[in-house]
């Protein structure tokens, strides 16, 4: 584990993070902040948002790197074919399905598995509705 110590210059800004961590803890969220703002630096127009399965990578612009990706996967093609049919197909500007491309080509586990977690959830939801449908028609 490597540490590293830090002085605020501004004295309203440690007083933020204080808050913004707000009785969880205070490294763990500033390894996440510094985390993802070195990734939003290398990644421009990539942001992080919260949602009901975590923190999770998408566009500025609107969807997940995870579900352009799934998209860009499933198309045929070159490669470029496969970004711009995704593109066309989602209604996106090329370069917005390239941002994604770029940070999935850096973080493929990550897209990866967020991937793989939604098609677990959506053959268990799809599993339970069938359930319910045949005991419904009984």
């Amino acid at each position: 584990m490597a540490t590293l110590s830090v002085r605020f210059k501004d004295s309203e800004t440690h007083s933020r993070l204080q808050r913004r961590a707000a009785g969880s803890s205070l490294s763990a969220l500033a390894e996440r902040l510094i985390d993802e703002g070195l990734r939003m630096d290398a990644h421009p127009g990539i942001v992080f948002r919260d949602g009901p399965t975590g923190r999770r990578a998408g566009l500025a612009a609107g969807l997940d790197v995870w579900q352009i990706i799934n998209w860009v996967k499933d198309q045929k093609g070159s490669p470029e074919e496969r970004v711009a049919e995704a593109a066309q197909l989602l209604d996106l500007p090329v370069r917005w399905v390239q941002i994604a491309v770029r940070y999935y080509a850096e973080f493929t586990e990550e897209i990866d598995a967020r991937i793989e977690a939604n098609d677990r959830a959506a053959e268990e939801g799809l599993a339970a509705w069938e359930r319910e449908q045949r005991l419904l028609s009984q």
